[in-house]
């Protein structure tokens, strides 16, 4: 479908066709699933500040419901389109499969840069296209849930635009709350926390220590800023990270609570907290490091850069920051790869902590949600390792077969209707 032919696209049905063929997937389930079950395009008309009217385009795609409402983020930046949207869906159903949530996958966006509006502006602009895509959307339905420029007050005003709809309190909608109305414990730095985990398994696999691990992060946003603080807590020395601009090198370690203290409480910029010494972000994932995080947007890692990287370990913290090409040569050089539906899962699964939470209306505690979100992480990790080794493939390759798997099984077992 034309309509659906970008780079990051191509790059998620490639992946796909990849492990369809390895695991002799029926043919007519390979089409069904190479493309959403429904796709939506709205426009979201904006009142501005000062009176004009801006009108903005946004998506919200439904890749696959067979094992239970879908469940996705919303993306709000000014270079998404409904490939990418497609994509992020898709490995979102692979990612909930292969970790065994009771979910398919979704994605929504709007095109728009939320840095470039004011507070009021980001929240007509949330709460119109909360209302256009509210047929689509419902706790049974479909859950959006907090992703590149969003947060959870983004979150709350959808919340209350769902719920003013129908009349009455309905947290359980989206996922990434405050906690004042009904958000989970946790989940802030659950993506971050799950890079830690998995992490910390393929360390043990390697027969390597985390004390004597060294740890470079690109982005420094959500994911990659609670996993610097997680994995320094865990004993890695953190040596650099970096955000769009670029990022900041101490070989001897970063002060991370420092860092983020200065770069999130007083507003600095990396290069003006002077803690390390100044790199571009193609850079920092050449640096020699025991893991490196691409923590930032999709297809960072290409065959243009995948040669020179020198890390011991690739963990995926953002979706599809590798290339196909570029994953052969770093099967070549022997970097262990911890794929992206499986490194970055941690948000989906403490998301699926809190709607289950808010179905209940009974709340867990901190180490309660750390427990359980490690206990997943950790079985999910050796199920994906113990395939890649039984079918000596590799641990990308794994982790899709699996997931490709359990959603063709519900295919399967519940026909085509009509």
């Amino acid at each position: 479908m034309r309509e659906f032919d970008t780079q990051t696209f191509r790059l998620a049905v490639a992946q796909f066709d990849q492990a369809a063929e390895a695991m002799e997937l029926d043919h007519n389930l390979r089409e069904r699933l190479k493309f959403p079950q429904r796709s939506l395009i709205v426009s979201v008309p904006v009142r501005m500040d000062d009176g004009r009217v801006e009108v903005y385009t946004g998506y919200r795609v439904q890749h696959d419901s067979s094992r239970g409402p879908t469940k996705g983020g919303v993306r709000y930046h000014p270079d998404v389109n409904l490939g990418e949207v497609a994509a992020l869906a898709m490995w979102m159903t692979w990612k909930c499969a292969l970790t065994d949530l009771p979910y398919g996958g979704a994605k929504g966006a709007v095109a728009v840069d939320p840095a470039q509006l004011s507070r009021a502006e980001l929240q007509r602009l949330t709460r119109r296209y909360a209302a256009e895509i509210f047929p689509l959307i419902g706790p049974e339905q479909d859950i959006p849930a907090p992703d590149v420029g969003t947060d959870a007050q983004v979150m709350a005003w959808m919340m209350d635009t769902y719920s003013q709809q129908v009349g009455y309190s309905v947290p359980g909608v989206v996922t990434g709350k405050p906690l004042s109305i009904g958000g989970s414990l946790g989940r802030e730095e659950a993506t971050g926390r799950g890079v830690t985990y998995v992490t910390i398994e393929a360390l043990r696999h390697l027969k390597l220590d985390m004390r004597d691990c060294t740890v470079a992060i690109q982005g420094f946003g959500n994911v990659g800023s609670h996993t610097a603080r997680i994995m320094q807590e865990c004993g890695a020395r953190v040596i650099a990270v970096s955000d769009v601009t670029g990022g900041i090198h101490n070989a001897k370690g970063l002060d991370i609570p420092e860092l983020l203290t200065r770069y999130q409480t007083n507003g600095q910029t990396l290069r003006e907290t002077k803690l390390g010494d100044w790199l571009s972000n193609d850079d920092l994932l050449q640096l020699d490091c025991t893991v490196l995080v691409p923590a930032a947007l999709s297809e960072q890692i290409t065959e243009r850069n995948a040669a020179k990287l020198r890390c011991r370990i690739l963990a995926e913290g953002a979706n599809g920051p590798t290339t196909l090409e570029a994953d052969r040569i770093l099967q070549d050089k022997g970097v262990f790869i911890i794929p992206d539906i499986l490194a970055n899962s941690g948000g989906v699964i403490v998301s699926y902590f809190e709607w289950v939470q808010d179905v209940q209306r009974f709340f867990w505690k901190a180490t309660d949600i750390q427990d359980r979100l490690q206990d997943i992480l950790t079985n999910a990790f050796h199920r994906t390792l113990q395939f890649s080794l039984s079918r000596n493939t590799s641990m990308r390759m794994a982790a899709l077969m699996s997931g490709i798997d359990k959603v063709a099984q519900a295919h399967l077992h519940r026909g085509l209707y009509p």
